[in-house]
């Protein structure tokens, strides 16, 4: 799998030798000297890649690098390289949503496996993402009324009861969700719910929306 990797390391020798291991195995790389030259060069979200991430590094360490880029809603999976590895960093490291905790020095073969995995899933995260505004961008082609029929229908309504609850007749109510399940790109009610559940539309809290 090809993809960038974010090579961040104080270590200009570790740097070096890491770029030509994985230019070599088919990557680009681009190779920082500290967190805040990452933060500075920040990579977007948009192309496949990984985070390679020493753990002690002068300034911002690799675990605050990581709090760092979560608050800025970085989708960059990071793989932490450490040759100081201990149990309560790693255990932070992963609950925090590092993909993994690697120990200096790291087999070409080891150091792949980590990089493959963290790509592959961060594709699947951007999959997922894309399929979601996909779905957000055919909501918002509903009428306010179809977004009223929507939200009933989903919510187990009959045609006869949402006519009653928009004060409408029920033919107009049929008329309005055939708009929407066709505007929606499904065939069943089963379809529209799982639509709305994935966007969360389901939400408890939702539940007073008119």
């Amino acid at each position: 799998m090809s993809g960038c990797v974010h090579v961040v390391d104080d270590d200009l020798s570790f740097r070096t030798a890491i770029e030509r291991r994985l230019k070599l195995a088919g990557y680009d790389v681009v190779t920082y000297a500290s967190a805040q030259e990452l933060l500075d060069r920040l990579p977007g979200n948009q192309g496949v890649g990984c985070i390679l991430l020493d753990v002690r590094i002068p300034g911002l360490s690799g675990p605050e690098l990581q709090n760092r880029l979560i608050e800025l809603g970085s989708t960059l999976p990071i793989v932490f390289l450490t040759g100081f590895a201990d149990t309560a960093t790693t255990v932070r490291a992963i609950k925090a949503g590092a993909e993994d905790f690697l120990t200096k020095p790291v087999s070409s073969e080891q150091l792949i496996d980590a990089i493959e995995r963290a790509m592959s899933r961060q594709k699947l995260v951007l999959s997922q993402r894309g399929k979601l505004d996909t779905l957000r961008a055919l909501v918002s082609t509903l009428t306010p009324r179809e977004r009223q029929v929507f939200d009933l229908i989903v919510r187990g309504k009959i045609n006869k009861q949402i006519a009653h609850e928009l004060g409408t007749a029920e033919r107009t109510v049929k008329a309005h969700r055939h708009q929407v399940m066709e505007k929606m790109q499904v065939q069943s009610l089963a379809e529209l719910v799982s639509i709305a559940e994935r966007l969360g539309m389901l939400d408890p809290a939702n539940d007073q929306r008119p």
